[in-house]
């Protein structure tokens, strides 16, 4: 039987990335990103792939056909919030507000049920799980169990399949699963992201190997805008630049030649429970 993986995409433009917002200069180019989305979903079918794309809603209504496409080719719509603003700098309204009106946005213009979120930058506050419960959503991607890396995330969490929401915070509804981001085992650096373009494809796929000789389905992420030539913008840090465009298309397409099922994170999760969540209830797996 061969693995599974999902290689999910967070569908924002580079406009909407921390990195430009918080950088001195501007581009006058429109869309950064959007030929991205087209290269993942072109190549996906190439291998007979799927995904799931968590869209910042604000790109659905300002490029409502590029949302629709996804969907029309069979990839789950998830959430990234409406605007990609990070959760921790609003308050709770604002927050809910972030779900709620993604959720409603994302429906309308694919149709198509919307369940899963993850956050901007992963970031989550102690409202998370019960927000999300609140506003429809059955399954959250907001975690990533790495090492503590300064500047970025980390530390927090040890976990590294699907669980209960109640594994990252006693107090979750139940009604939520945690479907976390997978890190390396052993050094415990995130698979992919910045960290794919960082160490290369070759380490992403023996990562993957890694997970699934523990039974441990992988979830992968990137973003449309690493797969474009990105504007030069004053303040954007070097980092952003590294491996984008040509390099990082080449990459995508050696992971989708792996001898994985690559799927939707919705598809992993309808399969029912996981060792990890019987070990959370005290069963024996």
């Amino acid at each position: 039987m061969t693995d599974r993986a999902v290689l999910s995409i967070d569908f924002e433009l580079f406009t909407q990335t921390p990195a430009y917002r918080s950088a001195s200069g501007t581009t006058d180019r429109d869309g950064v990103g959007l030929d991205g989305g087209r290269f993942f979903r072109d190549t996906l079918a190439t291998y007979d792939a799927t995904s799931t794309a968590f869209v910042v809603s604000e790109v659905a209504e300002s490029y409502p056909d590029a949302v629709q496409a996804l969907a029309d080719d069979g990839l789950e719509i998830a959430s990234h919030t409406h605007t990609h603003q990070l959760l921790s700098d609003l308050d709770s309204d604002g927050r809910r507000a972030e779900l709620t009106q993604s959720k409603d946005v994302l429906e309308r213009v694919t149709g198509k049920r919307v369940s899963g979120f993850r956050a901007p930058a992963f970031d989550i506050t102690d409202d998370h799980f019960d927000l999300l419960a609140d506003t429809g959503y059955t399954y959250d991607s907001s975690v990533v169990s790495s090492r503590s890396i300064p500047g970025w995330y980390g530390g927090e969490y040890d976990i590294h399949e699907p669980a209960p929401a109640t594994a990252v915070h006693p107090g979750a509804p139940d009604s939520i699963t945690e479907f976390p981001a997978s890190v390396m085992p052993g050094v415990q650096l995130p698979l992919t992201g910045t960290w794919l373009r960082f160490f290369g494809p070759r380490y992403t796929i023996l990562g993957m190997k890694l997970l699934a000789r523990r039974g441990i389905t992988p979830m992968l992420y990137v973003h449309p805008w690493e797969l474009v030539d990105l504007p030069a913008v004053d303040g954007v840090p070097t980092r952003v630049y590294v491996r984008t465009g040509d390099w990082m298309r080449r990459a995508i397409e050696r992971i989708l030649q792996q001898d994985f099922e690559f799927t939707t994170a919705r598809a992993v999760l309808a399969d029912g429970e996981t060792a990890a969540s019987r070990l959370h209830r005290g069963e024996t797996p």
